[in-house]
């Protein structure tokens, strides 16, 4: 189901994106913007392993260094059926997990010392399982995509309003649209962030769910997804970029979304709801 409302989404993205393109009257800055978005978001995923591990400063492990970890990694990537991606720890307090790479034979997941500490086997194995998924789900690159929308509508929208302040733009015969085409021209770009956040939110309760089949132990992820988010209040990660939130597990960033629609992850009282929901149905 989420599946479908992610294609869905993405649809709704399209003709957003073709509207706006219309505003500048013609396809030739449609293309041009649509390129330099997609040059600038596809070269964020390309390297997106390198740039993201940095900024947290992960340091990658071996099987020597952390065998329990890479021992978790190693058996629920052959039950995932996926290649062994590199794992890395970062040296930070709070507690959360990220994985990323730009397909599944360039994937990491990457941990904090501060969700090692709090979670049992059974937890940290249903944790690594929602990584997996992200991995298996190429979510990586259909976040990309969604980025490059955004960026693209944003762009076009941008240049549509400085068209019009002067003069270019549209003829006189379409001058009776100026309004309608103001209002496009404000409300695309928020719109376009809106079906962004809902896609990702999306992608967050299909990892959950696939961490539930990986490690077969969904009150497991369950648990662990009620001490990450009641610890990361506690011990705050003060490095996280609102760029890179989305990435993990639970939302890194300080305080509560005002509102469900313009926040990156779902509720995770909801997330624990559909987990026990997958456990009942199990039985």
């Amino acid at each position: 189901m989420n599946g479908f409302k992610t294609a869905i989404l993405m649809t709704v993205m399209m003709v957003l994106f073709l509207l706006v393109g219309n505003l500048i009257g013609g396809e030739q800055g449609m293309m041009i913007a649509f390129v330099f978005s997609l040059v600038i978001n596809f070269g964020s995923y390309w390297f997106s392993d390198k740039i993201v591990l940095a900024m947290y400063g992960a340091k990658e492990v071996t099987q020597q260094e952390q065998p329990q970890l890479y021992g978790i990694v190693e058996n629920l990537s052959q039950m995932a059926g996926l290649p062994m991606p590199r794992v890395y720890i970062m040296n930070n307090p709070s507690p959360n997990a990220f994985a990323t790479g730009r397909n599944p034979h360039h994937s990491a997941v990457a941990v904090t010392t501060g969700i090692m500490n709090i979670l049992n086997k059974d937890e940290l194995e249903g944790v690594i399982s929602h990584e997996l998924t992200h991995v298996k789900n190429r979510d990586i690159l259909i976040g990309t995509i969604a980025a490059t929308l955004v960026g693209t509508i944003t762009m076009i929208a941008r240049m549509a309003g400085w068209a019009a302040m002067f003069g270019g733009g549209r003829d006189d015969r379409d001058r009776g649209n100026v309004f309608a085409d103001l209002a496009l021209m404000i409300i695309a770009p928020f719109a376009a962030m809106l079906i962004q956040m809902a896609i990702s939110r999306s992608r967050e309760y299909m990892a959950d769910a696939g961490g539930a089949q990986i490690s077969g132990k969904p009150l497991a992820l369950a648990s662990a997804l009620s001490k990450l988010s009641r610890a990361k209040e506690v011990v705050r990660m003060t490095n996280a970029g609102t760029a890179s939130a989305h990435m993990f597990i639970v939302n890194p960033l300080n305080g509560k979304s005002v509102m469900k629609l313009f926040s990156t992850h779902p509720p995770i009282e909801e997330r624990i709801k559909r987990l026990q929901e997958i456990e009942a149905g199990r039985r």
